[in-house]
């Protein structure tokens, strides 16, 4: 079965999508990620795309708050 992209869709992540993709974003950009994310966040927030926007936003807030555990926990 074919995925096909329906953009007027309103797909909210759930807090544990959230976090797989922050997970993912980390892994792939290491320090970079939450540069990443914002750039998506904004570059959908220009589109029109408020729910992807916002959804790439937490990922940012998600990476921060991994990165800040990290640090504190040690």
């Amino acid at each position: 079965m074919l995925s096909t992209w329906h953009p007027e869709e309103d797909l909210t992540p759930t807090p544990r999508d959230v976090e797989n993709m922050a997970l993912v974003l980390e892994g792939r950009h290491g320090q970079h990620a939450v540069e990443v994310a914002e750039f998506f966040a904004e570059l959908h927030g220009i589109d029109g795309d408020a729910g992807r926007s916002w959804a790439w936003a937490g990922v940012a807030e998600m990476i921060r708050r991994m990165e800040h555990k990290r640090q504190t926990d040690c």
